[in-house]
């Protein structure tokens, strides 16, 4: 089958180009593993208590991760999801040697920076593409340097985080189906295209270098929006965008919910990590536009804001029907009109309610 991406290449470029983490002694490091695997365990109650999902599957425990192994751990989920969609694409047709060997050693060196330069900025993630049901990974030197950078209570930021991380879980193991969901969503995403297999796979090519150019030259102007080139491929991309934000802001506010009873310093932490989210010099501003992650913070904002208008309708109850099946999950421009959501879901007087 044709390979698309060097994958032993884009791992050994991530761990290369990736940063080192903050300095800690062989004690502190056990330590943070230790107290994040416990806090982790202690989200799962809180989450479950707030929001009423609790997991329908069996799932691996808590993966506490360096840089490298989270690149690494990505790169494998991409390898079993991006292979199979190239062969479907090329219908297994083989590139000439010289062709296939030059373009797959390119796109693992560009995959490798991108991958390098956000395994420095991520503090945890539900990696939902190497097996089934996921795993949730947290990022130990991550979270240690951005509590050292907030000056944050390291028991407080540490749980604030695994709040975070730990809905993201209870999504996809509460909700069996949103794991299949989303896949299918990425694969009809490929399937949209109207150009054929060799096209997109230039297209894809093109994306990809466009994210490491953005790591190397945030002055370049280009965007992987590019990608989108058909009417199919942009009603795929508005599904996901939803689903991507109403994600994202249930985490947010879930977090925000549950920390002014369990972190007695929340406030402050929010604060001061609001403010390192819009902060950021020329350099960054540029590269977090282009790699998307402008995007995710505003997915944040407005996610919340969709899932706060909800709640305040129709309580928690009532929101949890947005998991019933991929026919109740908000429309791109529902995230904007929580009544537009309820109508639809509820009936336009919404939930009857409680006796008594």
């Amino acid at each position: 089958m044709a390979q698309f991406v060097d994958w032993d290449l884009a791992a050994a470029t991530a761990g290369v180009l990736g940063k080192s983490g903050p300095p800690v002694s062989y004690a502190e490091a056990t330590e943070v593993v230790g107290d994040l695997r416990r806090l982790t365990d202690e989200a799962v109650g809180h989450v479950a208590d707030f929001t009423g999902l609790r997991s329908q599957v069996s799932h691996p425990p808590v993966r506490v991760v360096d840089r490298r192994d989270w690149a690494a751990t990505n790169i494998a989920g991409l390898r079993e999801v991006v292979g199979p969609l190239v062969g479907r694409l090329t219908k297994d047709k083989q590139p000439g040697a010289l062709t296939g060997a030059v373009g797959s050693r390119i796109t693992g060196v560009q995959a490798g920076t991108v991958l390098a330069y956000l395994s420095g900025r991520v503090l945890g993630q539900y990696e939902v593409f190497s097996a089934e049901p996921g795993q949730l990974l947290l990022v130990a030197p991550n979270i240690v340097e951005v509590e050292r950078k907030l000056a944050a209570e390291p028991r407080d930021f540490r749980l604030w985080v695994c709040l975070h991380e730990v809905t993201h879980r209870s999504q996809f193991t509460a909700v069996p189906w949103m794991r299949a969901y989303f896949l299918g969503e990425v694969q009809a995403f490929v399937d949209a295209s109207a150009s054929g297999g060799d096209h997109l796979l230039e297209r894809l090519r093109r994306g990809i270098a466009t994210l490491a150019d953005a790591v190397k030259d945030p002055e370049s102007r280009t965007s992987v929006l590019d990608l989108v080139q058909t009417p199919a491929q942009k009603a795929v991309l508005d599904r996901l965008t939803a689903l991507m934000t109403l994600l994202e802001g249930h985490a947010e506010f879930v977090m925000d919910g549950v920390g002014p009873q369990v972190i007695p310093s929340v406030e402050r932490i929010r604060a001061a990590f609001n403010r390192r989210r819009e902060a950021g010099n020329p350099l960054e501003k540029g590269i977090r536009r282009l790699l998307g992650v402008d995007v995710k913070m505003r997915q944040y904002a407005e996610g919340r804001t969709f899932v706060h208008g909800v709640v305040e309708r129709v309580g928690m109850a009532g929101f949890n029907r947005v998991f019933a099946s991929p026919l109740t999950l908000p429309r791109l421009e529902e995230l904007g009109d929580p009544d537009a959501w309820v109508a639809r879901v509820h009936g336009p007087a919404g939930p009857l309610p409680a006796a008594g």
